[in-house]
């Protein structure tokens, strides 16, 4: 049964498992792409949060760390896009994919076809898939409703299917995957793999704080919500008291909060107030959002760093699946590869001694 977990995802990224590796921001830093190329699966590296002399920094690390192909992560209308574009081609030989949500074209998508490195966009709504088949992409993760981060409100189980009704490319699943039972469900709808993001959050390898880490295994599922507050979009976290006051603030309260984070990602990122605006409406997917909504989009990533970098939970959030609520332990990479390839070949031979 082990050539059933053999799929195009695999043939095509170069890994051992179905399994992707998700790009969140500040956590899926070379250690854990590392940690998860070398243990099987396909490790993403998230570079939506970093200048080009991280990212350049960064790429080289991984590539010292493993020799697997891996992926990055990025957003076009990020600072210095064209930059970690061009690094992202000058190390075609191991970056096998890129990763993203909105913004690249496809021209953008036609220079990476072309060096041999594979776009898969991930999609949140049955348009936005059509719409990244016809601008050439090779495959789509489809995050469902369950999933980390923003988030849509059509739960996986039938978002999937009416994805992999409409378009030809080959479908990944993402959003509630944790272990080898998922990932059979996966494959059983026709998905080729699946993608985890929260699962890998709590490994080892993850840089996130103990502390941090802690407070993730604590949460139930009945601490995790969705939140409009942050940014104007929906976007599941886990519930603290920060989130709690989030949530009762008024438009004052988010103005100012969206200020301050604004200027210690301008600090941070060297970038004019201009540029930061503009990379503002473009992580919204809109050009004419109010400027307050904008605002609150580009300093997310303050916010959530707070908690995942410096584990400062009293002052940060913490992005997560709604899966979050069922995991228990913080296995190596390689532990929770193996465990999940073992517990889907189980659950296989099972569905046919049937």
């Amino acid at each position: 049964m082990a050539s059933a977990l053999h799929t195009v995802l695999t043939e095509r990224l170069g890994c051992t498992a179905p399994i992707i590796q998700t790009a969140m921001g500040w956590v899926a830093e070379p250690s854990l792409v590392i940690g998860s190329c070398n243990a099987g699966a396909f490790g993403f590296l998230g570079a939506a949060v970093m200048t080009p002399d991280e990212c350049r920094e960064k790429i080289l690390a991984v590539r010292k760390g493993t020799d697997k192909p891996f992926g990055v992560n990025f957003h076009s209308f990020q600072p210095g896009a064209e930059q970690i574009v061009d690094l992202i081609l000058a190390n075609a030989e191991q970056v096998r994919a890129v990763s993203f949500g909105r913004g690249p074209n496809a021209k953008m998508i036609g220079r990476f076809k072309d060096a041999g490195i594979l776009c898969i966009p991930t999609v949140g709504a049955v348009k936005h898939a059509k719409k990244m088949e016809e601008l050439g992409v090779d495959m789509i993760s489809v995050q469902g409703g369950e999933g980390g981060g923003h988030t849509g409100s059509v739960p996986t189980t039938i978002l999937l299917p009416q994805v992999l009704d409409t378009v030809k490319v080959p479908v990944i699943a993402s959003g509630g995957f944790a272990d080898g039972r998922g990932l059979v469900a996966a494959l059983a709808y026709g998905a080729v793999g699946i993608a985890m993001g929260t699962r890998f959050l709590l490994t080892q390898e993850s840089p996130v704080p103990d502390s941090a880490k802690a407070a993730y295994l604590k949460a139930g599922t009945d601490q995790i919500i969705v939140t409009t507050k942050l940014d104007g979009i929906p976007q599941r976290m886990v519930r603290t008291r920060l989130m709690d006051r989030i949530e009762r603030s008024g438009s004052l309260a988010m103005w100012l909060r969206a200020f301050e984070a604004g200027a210690a990602m301008k600090r941070q990122t060297g970038a004019s107030w201009l540029h930061f605006i503009k990379a503002a409406k473009g992580m919204t997917g809109h050009g004419d959002v109010p400027l307050k909504q904008a605002m609150m989009a580009a300093t997310m990533p303050m916010l959530i760093q707070k908690a995942v970098v410096d584990g400062d939970i009293e002052n940060g959030v913490m992005a997560t699946g709604v899966v979050g609520g069922r995991i228990s332990e913080i296995p190596t990479c390689q532990e929770l590869v193996d465990r999940i390839m073992a517990e889907a070949n189980a659950r296989l031979s099972a569905l046919c001694a049937s």
